[in-house]
């Protein structure tokens, strides 16, 4: 059996609500959909095929949100990256896109409130300009928002009501808002995983799918087991290894996050008063947000494959105190990364590899909304609703030679690049 992993060292896993112990799959069953993968996207599909009445079943190598889903920064943000090349291909789709790109926000919501998930759900993020360029972006951004009446608080701020809302000199204006947010992402995918089970779903963790026999009821094998389905879809972002194929299809990139020791009350005036989320529009970006207990997380990419705190750490630090030299003396309790999957062209890649086998992945980092979408998405198409899933499928995939062999020098190369053209 390959060897399954606990979870990394984060924040998130120090503070999870329950820690997952589900069985590894030791039989043969029978099902009406196997999903291999256990983050959002996998549980997101679980929940909402089992709110359908289907016999699901989902297999996950390590613990429930071990990947991406379970590390990353807990921003809620709005959008399908990659929707301007949807949208050149066809403009008649900007209002399915529209309504697509703040879709899975709202089965957050509905979810929280339903299945009654303490995942630390606040509303309230500012995108942050570095450059001109930026306000021009987001000026635009907060017109679209303006037009299509969105129903949430947002506006324009200016260098100074940037400066009293975040504790920083270091943006020259924002865009504020109020209906994207922030939450704690492993006890959402967790409690999401735990509201599947209660309406009949099955969950095997330390099970890794190894092989898929196709035929019109594919079998999954596991080292101990299987599942034979009508369906299965494939969720496992940058970190599945069953469909080596679709590894060529996106670059897998790391981002790192630290997190502070709680900040004083006095810190906390200060720093970020109103508890927003904040990101910057850089390639190599810049994304921070407070937890619930009051530490800043505060993350970034660079040029790193390992997963050494101490290093992660020091990296991060000078980065922080650039924005925040009131920290000089606060603590780093936690320092974690993890691996996203990025596609060329942006747009996320849904698509089949065989008339009963799905696969969802590669968000670019806005994965905690999209995921929910694609969740949705997927249970719309097994159940024979096809618009939407046709209309995310449809943009080719870009395949990269070479990645399964260099993708770690491709990604370094492109750190390289991207971090120039962000100097720019």
């Amino acid at each position: 059996m390959p060897f399954a992993q606990e979870h990394t060292s984060s924040y998130y896993a120090a503070t999870v609500n329950e820690v997952t112990d589900y069985p590894r799959l030791k039989e043969d069953l029978r099902v009406d959909v196997c999903i291999i993968g256990g983050g959002f996207t996998g549980v997101s599909a679980a929940l909402a095929l089992a709110e359908r009445s289907y016999n699901v079943c989902v297999l996950e190598a390590n613990r429930i949100g071990w990947g991406a889903s379970g590390r990353n920064g807990g921003q809620m943000i709005g959008g399908v990256s990659g929707e301007s090349q949807l949208l050149k291909k066809d403009p008649g789709l900007a209002d399915l896109m529209w309504d697509m790109g703040w879709r899975g926000h709202d089965i957050i919501r509905e979810r929280v409130e339903h299945y009654d998930i303490d995942c630390d759900l606040k509303h309230g993020y500012v995108d942050v300009a570095i450059k001109p360029r930026h306000l021009r972006e987001f000026e635009a951004a907060e017109a679209k928002l303006t037009r299509r009446n969105y129903p949430y608080e947002h506006g324009m701020m200016s260098r100074q009501e940037t400066s009293d809302a975040l504790g920083t000199d270091v943006y020259i204006g924002a865009l504020k808002n109020m209906g994207n947010g922030h939450l704690h992402p492993l006890n959402l995918v967790i409690g999401e995983a735990q509201a599947a089970v209660s309406l009949g779903a099955v969950i095997y963790e330390q099970s890794a799918a190894l092989k898929i026999d196709h035929g019109d009821a594919a079998r999954v094998s596991t080292a101990e087991g299987s599942v034979t389905a009508d369906f299965v879809l494939i969720a496992g972002n940058a970190y599945q290894m069953v469909e080596k194929s679709l590894r060529s299809r996106f670059l897998p990139v790391r981002s790192f996050i630290i997190a502070t020791e709680p900040l004083s009350d006095e810190l906390l005036d200060v720093i970020n008063p109103h508890d927003l989320a904040v990101c910057d529009p850089n390639f190599l970006l810049e994304y921070f947000r407070l937890s619930a207990d009051k530490r800043l997380l505060f993350g970034n990419r660079f040029r790193y494959l390992g997963e050494d705190a101490a290093v992660i750490a020091a990296n991060h630090r000078p980065r922080m105190l650039r924005t925040y030299p009131q920290l000089k003396d606060v603590g780093i309790d936690y320092a974690w990364g993890g691996t996203i999957a990025i596609p060329i062209n942006r747009v996320p890649q849904l698509g089949r590899i065989a008339p009963n086998v799905l696969y969802s992945n590669a968000y670019s980092g806005h994965g905690v909304n999209v995921t929910h979408l694609a969740g949705e998405v997927i249970a719309d198409a097994i159940s024979g609703t096809m618009e939407r899933f046709d209309v995310l499928s449809s943009m080719p995939s870009v395949r990269i030679p070479g990645v399964s062999m260099f993708g770690d020098t491709i990604v370094n190369l492109g750190v390289l690049w991207y971090g120039l053209k962000d100097k720019l």
